[in-house]
């Protein structure tokens, strides 16, 4: 509990009086007990606020580091993909269209449906 950042004594807590990040840590600790080789994280932030993805995206980054994890991040946020990704694959009804690193899929990208993609992507003007 302690390396997914809860407090060892709310172990005995019931789910309703954690909060969404928490539930989010609860899961990531759950799966990572088993020492996985592979971990699937299938849309694992985008119900929470910004400031708590940004939490719990920095925490499996660091998990990764120490642990050497492999993840299979499945999001449509792009911004995400770009900040967790090692390599990247873009799918279009359910067949991979494009392959590479963030810097070949962000700065090159090959096709009209992935730039569609990136130019989807919020700024700050």
């Amino acid at each position: 509990m302690e390396q997914v950042g809860l407090q060892p004594n709310w172990y005995n807590r019931y789910p309703h009086e954690f909060s969404g990040g928490q539930r989010q840590r609860i899961c990531i600790a759950r799966a990572l007990i088993l020492q996985p080789e592979l971990v699937i994280c299938d849309e694992s932030v985008s119900a929470l606020d910004v400031s708590v993805q940004a939490q719990v995206l920095n925490l499996l980054n660091d998990l990764k580091r120490h642990y050497y994890y492999t993840y299979l991040f499945i999001t449509h946020d792009l911004s995400v993909v770009h900040y967790m990704a090692d390599r990247i694959m873009v799918m279009q009804q359910g067949r991979i269209v494009e392959s590479g690193t963030p810097d070949d899929i962000f700065l090159n990208p090959q096709t009209d449906y992935t730039r569609t993609l990136i130019n989807a992507i919020p700024r700050i003007n």
